[in-house]
């Protein structure tokens, strides 16, 4: 029997934001872009409505999910953190939907990828915590962008990331040990949840990139920004094709 020419449909969870008094749900172009070019996939919005979809109708309408960057950081009561600093902005209609759908996701073989705050809700939905602002006060990198600079600057290359040997990462990137990624974050693991492996590492430590090697289908995250002019980038364009090929799998599944 002939394989399916439809494309794989990958859900990604919105933002939830208000301009002026109303609530919109948002996600971001580039986001859009990588799943249309590189994953040649067809992208639908998932709404994070204060009153969240059943997720189980989500997953059998989506061959993949990806979760996304965002301004927002993950509520800190969801790991046991303390308290936010004044004047963070938190998107807990977001988080109510994105925890519990990666681990459901994850289990029902629904390949899944993360990407900055998502590598972070990767984290805690499987136990980890966060460090709500890695930087030099806590022996780190300055992981935060330059938002003065023009955004090609920001999203720059910024330090290399170690690739673990063994890893899908390091497979993806035909045996290097290292890249040069970009780096646009406050929030990162500090405590990498049980179950879940390291795929690569800044120079200061901090954990870059997981998967979830029981996982049925593809499911890693990484900190960095790979959308970002994802066709320009070999590995980018790698990682958002192997995730694609994997939601194709799972659509020609049934």
């Amino acid at each position: 029997m002939a394989l399916s020419s439809k494309k794989p449909i990958i859900g990604i969870p919105a933002d939830r934001r208000l301009f002026g008094a109303h609530p919109f749900h948002a996600v971001g172009e580039k986001y859009i872009h990588a799943i249309v070019q590189a994953a040649e996939a067809l992208p639908v919005l998932i709404p994070v409505l204060p009153q969240p979809l059943e997720l189980e109708e989500i997953l059998t309408a989506v061959d993949g999910v990806l979760f996304t960057g965002s301004p927002s950081n993950v509520e800190p009561r969801h790991y046991g953190g303390e308290p936010s600093a004044p004047g963070t902005l938190h998107d807990p209609e977001r988080d109510a939907t994105t925890l519990p759908l990666i681990a459901q996701a994850v289990a029902a073989g629904v390949p899944v990828l993360g990407i900055c705050r998502g590598l972070q809700e990767m984290n805690v939905a499987f136990g980890g915590t966060l460090w709500q602002d890695v930087g030099p006060a806590r022996g780190h990198l300055l992981h935060r962008e330059d938002e003065t600079q023009p955004l090609a600057v920001q999203y720059g290359p910024a330090h290399e990331v170690l690739l673990e040997p063994g890893g899908t990462l390091r497979g993806l990137a035909d045996g290097a040990e290292r890249l040069r990624v970009n780096s646009l974050h406050a929030q990162g693991v500090r405590d990498l949840a049980p179950g879940l492996r390291v795929e690569a590492r800044a120079p200061d430590g901090l954990v870059e990139a997981f998967s979830v090697p029981d996982a049925p289908a593809f499911a890693l995250a990484v900190q960095w920004h790979p959308e970002w002019q994802v066709m320009g980038n070999d590995f980018s364009r790698a990682l958002f094709a192997a995730f694609g090929e994997a939601a194709r799998s799972r659509a020609e599944m049934g």
